[in-house]
């Protein structure tokens, strides 16, 4: 079995530690439920993207990643107090199109094969 590297533990690291971060300190009914679905880190660990979805939030997916990014820097600050690393990544916010992308091909197998039922 393949071990994790480094950066791969510190991107599941931040990515468990944003999540309660947002989840705490960003009180904007607009967001909606965001979700940190992944988090990716630069080998020399000073960049992270955090890729985001958001579900039932009155603002744009751009309007929502662009309130993400103007907060980044608190949520950087809040994200050092828990990091056991000697400096902490700058975070670039990224929309997740990956579930919008499997509801559709979802949706399209299923237009294209009904599934039939089983007879008992």
């Amino acid at each position: 079995m393949k071990e994790f590297s480094r950066t791969q533990r510190v991107g599941v690291q931040i990515q468990r530690e944003l999540a309660d971060i947002i989840r705490r300190e960003i009180s904007d009914p607009g967001l909606g439920m965001l979700t940190v679905s992944s988090v990716d880190v630069s080998p020399d660990l000073k960049y992270a993207r955090v890729y985001v979805t958001a579900l039932g939030g009155s603002l744009s997916i751009e309007q929502t990643i662009a309130k993400l990014d103007a907060v980044a820097g608190r949520l950087r600050h809040h994200l050092s107090q828990r990091l056991t690393t000697r400096t902490t990544p700058r975070l670039q916010f990224v929309h997740d199109s990956s579930i919008e992308y499997g509801s559709r091909l979802s949706a399209l197998i299923d237009s294209v094969a009904p599934v039939k039922e089983c007879e008992k």
